[in-house]
């Protein structure tokens, strides 16, 4: 069972077509202040991201912006809301993130988004954590990605069991509430060492 005191959320870095995705960013940043957790996010003030961010250190939060240097200047990112950590690259990010936080959820965003979400999956798969990942899927955003999911399984890439690994949610607290309960499959390393003992 997952005890979260951070929770780090991987967003867009823009606010999208539709307001609904800005207005559940500051949702969930209120949800994230009111629940007392700390927040780790991608740094700077824009998009999905900075709305978020910027709701939850209003709400009283403690909020950690982890910005690779290439994304730094101003005009790229804006100003990280928060305390702000400078790392290297992508993948120092990432593996920050993953460091500070107990659990991840995912607002809607791009290739960035899908790619953070879809790495802490895998690395929850091949057994490095057992965090709860979840999705917040504002207006049906994750329903085609949920769809594929199920499709890989029936088409036997991943085990039924790690395909529950991503936790699909369309409002903060009801998502947060599904993380507070998680419990992770065993792994699929202990499962084929099982299997061929």
């Amino acid at each position: 069972r997952a005890t979260m005191k951070t929770v780090c959320v991987f967003a867009g870095s823009s606010k999208g077509a539709s307001a609904a995705y800005a207005e559940a960013a500051r949702a969930l940043g209120k949800e994230i202040a009111k629940r007392n957790l700390r927040m780790v996010y991608g740094g700077g003030n824009i998009g999905l991201m900075g709305e978020c961010a910027t709701a939850a250190f209003e709400g009283g939060s403690e909020v950690v912006g982890v910005i690779p240097e290439r994304l730094m200047p101003k005009e790229v990112s804006g100003k990280t809301v928060g305390d702000v950590r400078v790392v290297k690259d992508m993948h120092e990010r990432k593996a920050m993130m993953n460091e500070l936080s107990d659990g991840f959820i995912c607002l809607p965003g791009g290739w960035g988004t899908l790619e953070e979400a879809l790495e802490m999956i895998t690395w929850q798969q091949l057994g490095y954590h057992s965090k709860p990942i979840g999705l917040l899927s504002i207006d049906n955003y994750y329903d085609g990605l949920s769809g594929f999911i199920r499709h890989v399984t029936t088409e036997g890439f991943i085990r039924e069991s790690h395909s529950k690994i991503p936790l699909f949610g369309d409002s903060p607290d009801g998502l947060l509430d599904q993380m507070e309960s998680y419990k992770a499959p065993r792994d699929i390393v202990t499962m084929i060492k099982e299997e061929t003992d």
